[in-house]
């Protein structure tokens, strides 16, 4: 089990803290091989889950919405079931933001799950505060957002919430912590408070360990994933890439490794690309918990597959706190064809022309050729009418439109698949999809305003 302290401990024995997902969907098989490292390693560890992304709380909150027992991290059975009898039976604690729009129903899953694998109920506490939706939070939006939210359909108002629940849950004895939008490196943040005692206004190390969860926060990424480009950048192993450990000391420096016999390279390039990830100002990087300022760290190659990060400092946290407000912003309907042969993709574009022509010129209508060009942000069509007709023989059309509304949507669909019969010649495999659309609006709100707390679940309930 982890060892808490009351009082800052500068001669505290490391931390281990182990990623088992970047996002959500991400690899279920991921957390096995970290789980037996961190085991391997011995001494205090965390395994943590960060599988949220900007919108992800308001597709959960759509979920819910058909069905309120749902709304968390859909492969959260997948995640743990592999690795929590072992985490349990060594002291491994869990933090994960996989709660989502509904981290009870999570900490209630889990429940069964410990129930169904015949393992004894684990203490599980479950973070709230960050779900800033429900009316009683509506004049404090209002006052951030102004006429911003004038005339939208809200699905969700989320605050991004630091680190100092999960460590108040830990020390009250949490086997897991089930969170919805705490900071992604706060997950990591979190074990180190309640392990090593910092104070918070222990700026220093409380900027080291964020820094480390922002190492881990997105899994592979920092073991070569996101770095591999054959020929130029190699990463070996790329079919078994293991995800990070990091060893986090008392002082807030840490060393990120991974798995022994996992796939995936870390050295100082690799290391270097993730730590500068979504860092607007490297000497102000704004967390709940800490501005961190990495303008003077040192990364250092200490053995294979082994960089320790130091030399991170910090600085006061602001008074506020980010909010992400997203809301129903039409729909958006999707149709391909594909066209093959001689003059392939000249019937492609008659086929577009077609399309558009019945649609109406006064709607905007994205047009792709996936393999002519599909990847640059051309929702004009400037770049594909100054690219030449080309010799390409497999060309799959892709025709899409946002539009407020669904019949206006649902058009398409239907002028896409009419595409088989009414030409041009040769179209074939329609596929069709319509799906609701998101916008969000980004705010800060005064954190003392955002009142964050945990309770444990009882046998299992609320």
């Amino acid at each position: 089990m982890l060892p808490f302290y009351s009082e800052p401990m500068t001669t505290a024995p490391a931390l281990h803290i182990g990623s088992a997902a970047g996002f959500s969907g991400d690899r279920p098989d991921a957390a096995g091989p970290v789980v037996d490292e961190l085991i391997r390693l011995g001494g205090p560890a965390a395994l943590v889950f960060e599988t949220l992304a900007e919108r992800t709380l308001a597709l959960a909150q759509l979920a819910r919405r058909n069905d309120p027992s749902t709304g968390y991290e859909p492969l959260l059975q997948d995640m743990l079931a592999p690795v929590l009898a072992r985490c349990l039976a060594h002291g491994i604690r869990i933090v994960g933001n996989f709660g989502a729009a509904n981290p009870t129903g999570a900490a209630r899953h889990i429940a069964r799950l410990a129930r169904e694998l015949g393992l004894r109920q684990p203490h599980i506490a479950v973070i709230s505060g960050d779900d800033l939706s429900g009316p009683e939070h509506r004049d404090l939006l209002q006052q951030t957002f102004g006429n911003q939210l004038d005339g939208l359909r809200i699905v969700s108002a989320n605050a991004y919430i630091g680190a100092e629940s999960i460590a108040q849950a830990l020390r009250a004895g949490a086997d897991i912590v089930v969170a919805g939008r705490i900071a992604d490196p706060a997950l990591a943040l979190g074990p180190a408070l309640a392990h090593f005692g910092w104070r918070m206004d222990d700026w220093d190390r409380l900027a080291g360990a964020t820094m480390a969860g922002h190492l881990l926060e997105c899994g592979a990424q920092v073991t070569g994933g996101y770095y591999a480009d054959p020929g130029i950048k190699t990463v070996p192993g790329m079919a078994r890439l293991g995800y990070p450990v990091a060893r986090l000391e008392a002082d807030g420096s840490c060393v990120i490794s991974k798995p022994e016999g996992t796939g995936g390279l870390i050295d100082r390039h690799v290391v270097t690309e993730q730590l500068l990830y979504e860092v607007h100002d490297p000497a102000a990087y704004l967390t709940p918990d800490v501005v961190t300022d990495i303008s003077q760290a040192r990364l250092d190659e200490i053995g294979p597959d082994q960089v320790r990060l130091s030399g991170v400092l910090g600085h006061p946290c602001t008074p506020t706190l980010k909010v992400n407000v997203c809301h129903e912003n039409g729909w958006l309907a999707e149709g391909e064809i594909s066209y093959a042969g001689p003059r392939a993709e000249a019937r492609a574009r008659l086929a577009a022309e077609v399309v558009r022509e019945r649609m109406g010129a006064d709607l905007s209508i994205r047009t792709d050729l996936i393999g002519v060009l599909s990847v640059l942000a051309d929702d004009s069509g400037t770049a594909l009418a100054a690219q030449p007709l080309s010799a390409a023989q497999d060309v799959r059309l892709r025709l899409a439109l946002r539009h407020a509304d669904r019949t206006v949507a649902q058009r398409l669909l239907r002028e896409v698949t009419a595409l088989y019969t009414c030409g041009p010649a040769g179209g074939g495999g329609v596929r069709t999809h319509l799906r609701p659309t998101l916008g969000t609006v980004s705010g800060l709100v005064p954190r003392d305003r955002v009142i964050t707390r945990f309770h444990m679940l009882e046998d299992g309930h609320a």
